[in-house]
């Protein structure tokens, strides 16, 4: 099952949010506007405005709330992708050119921030209050947990824990804003709105589980991107801590010694995947990320059957079971 057919019940309205949103970034600055438009060339799958809708969907039916909430969460996520690219120095973003590799890094932060807050000035003259509250959250939360995952790399000691505070600012916070303000724009009943950010939260923290365990597992030609990333850049994700956890002090000395020094070393990357395997992190990180997906199937049990509840049920699925 691929993503479009996951979504498929939100089709039409999906067409209707890409229409509005191509029309909210035309801007009469010449050079913001060819920025935005290239922005537009590369848009990924959208996925967090299918959860605004199919959230919207779920708890009371589409309205045109809705199609601003999800523009709003749209610009937010690409505003954070572009600055992220910055952060890291990436080159590419979906198969293009990133931004800074086009257009260098001040413009790169300079449009990250003019999306932002058009999303903002956007809510505030429809008077979304409540649609600024969560994004503003997710904006705190995702700079948190940035800023804690880049602290806990220097020291290459990050906790479980810390692992799952990070991504669940880092990544979860913003789906599951998504997914509130799909609810809030359908309905006011406060259980309906808390459940349905459950939802997104634990949804969230698996696909982020998910897509760490990749870095181990993973198809190169089908993620686009070789193994040992995530080892490469010190970046201590799930599997790893729970093998080091498990692994004799000398061992686990060791093994952050390859860290330390990883650099392109893609032989050394290889013994730590080893190592990880060896110590049963992959089956563990697995059983974690099904343990949330389960939670995130049970905050769905008090919406009513139908098309938009059996799409964010299989989106759960599409999540634990995808290969790139």
């Amino acid at each position: 099952m691929n993503i479009n057919e996951v979504t498929a019940s939100v089709a039409d309205e999906l067409e209707i949010f890409r229409k509005k949103y191509r029309e909210l970034l035309h801007a009469q600055n010449t050079l913001v506007d060819k920025v935005t438009r290239y922005v537009l060339r590369q848009q990924g799958k959208q996925i967090r405005p299918a959860m605004v809708l199919l959230s919207a969907a779920v708890s009371g039916g589409v309205t045109d709330a809705t199609y601003r909430a999800a523009i709003m969460v749209e610009l937010l996520h690409s505003a954070t992708l572009i600055h992220d690219d910055v952060v890291d120095g990436a080159e590419m973003r979906r198969g293009l050119p990133s931004i800074n590799a086009i257009w260098k890094n001040k413009i790169s932060v300079l449009i990250g921030d003019y999306l932002l807050s058009r999303g903002l000035l956007y809510s505030l003259d429809s008077g979304d209050y409540g649609f600024l509250h969560q994004v503003s959250d997710a904006v705190r939360r995702m700079s948190e947990g940035e800023i804690l995952q880049i602290q806990k790399t220097r020291s290459l000691d990050i906790t479980e824990e810390d692992y799952l505070s990070v991504i669940s600012d880092k990544t979860a916070s913003l789906i599951a804003s998504s997914c509130a303000m799909g609810a809030l724009s359908a309905t006011s009943d406060e259980k309906s709105i808390l459940a349905m950010k459950r939802y997104g939260e634990h949804l969230g923290l698996a696909f982020q589980i998910r897509d760490d365990l990749l870095d181990y597992t993973g198809d190169s030609k089908k993620t686009g991107k070789e193994m040992g990333i995530d080892i490469r850049d010190k970046k201590i994700t799930l599997p790893l801590i729970h093998a080091l956890s498990n692994a004799a002090p000398s061992e686990a000395r060791r093994i952050r010694s390859i860290l330390k020094n990883s650099g392109k070393r893609a032989l050394k990357r290889g013994e730590v995947i080893e190592f990880v395997k060896r110590m049963d992190g992959l089956t563990y990180a697995a059983g974690v990320a099904e343990r949330f997906a389960d939670e995130s199937r049970a905050a769905l049990q008090p919406f009513p059957e139908g098309k938009a509840k059996m799409a964010l049920m299989n989106l759960v699925d599409f999540v634990m079971n995808r290969q790139h």
